[in-house]
């Protein structure tokens, strides 16, 4: 029970809004003492779990990347590109987006989108750069609420694509949960059932986003004078 510890150094330090993961690194260090490791043992035991799942910090690497893309201009490109189309409208761009983020995601390609690596730097400006160019300069709060439509069509797509694909994590989750209670079920059974469910939510929110623009526009109507 003594090695629960880490957990109340975990509420403690986010509690007190400390570093997540200097709260999170002192919390491992802490309930590897209780554990009766030493010093030594628990920085071996990171160096191995970091050494055995280096391929999951890789995804990190492209985070600077994307901050050098950011102040070489990529969303000022990316704002201009969509201006210059048209037809292209916040709720259509981000319906597209909807789309291939839930087609990608059920294939099993989930790194291909994300807040951090698509949202902040492309989707976002883009639709935002949509608006501007029907409407002129947008509020602040028009502008958060494009923002946060972008962010969730991200997560909705993610969510209920990747549970199509048999090998996500999600997926077997399920079938070892029910494993421990006696059901035996294969995981392709549980991703096709996945599928309508999946379509029911893409049409649900392709529907949001349809009506999005009539939303924006009711919005700057009761924001101007």
């Amino acid at each position: 029970m003594l090695s629960l510890i880490g957990i109340v150094v975990v509420v403690i330090g986010f509690m007190a809004r400390l570093n997540p993961l200097l709260v999170v690194t002192l919390a491992a260090l802490v309930t590897g003492l209780a554990g009766g490791m030493g010093p030594i043992e628990v920085v071996e035991t990171f160096g191995k779990a970091f050494k055995e799942n280096r391929y999951v910090s890789v995804v990190w690497v492209v985070l600077p990347v994307i901050g050098l893309l950011e102040r070489a201009g990529l969303q000022e490109r990316a704002k201009t590109l969509i201006g210059q189309i048209e037809a292209a409208t916040t709720g259509r761009l981000l319906l597209l987006y909807l789309v291939l983020r839930q087609a990608t995601a059920a294939l099993g390609l989930t790194s291909l989108g994300g807040h951090a690596q698509m949202v902040r730097p492309l989707i976002a400006p883009m639709a935002e750069a949509a608006a501007e160019s029907r409407h002129g300069a947008l509020p602040d709060p028009v502008r958060q609420f494009i923002r946060a439509h972008s962010a969730a069509a991200d997560n909705i797509g993610l969510f209920f694509g990747e549970d199509i694909f048999i090998a996500i994590a999600s997926i077997l989750l399920i079938k070892g949960f029910l494993e421990q209670n006696g059901i035996f079920v294969e995981p392709l059974h549980l991703s096709v059932w996945a599928i309508p469910t999946a379509l029911v939510a893409l049409l649900i929110h392709a529907s949001r986003l349809l009506m999005l623009d009539r939303r924006i526009d009711r919005a700057l109507a009761e924001a101007r004078p």
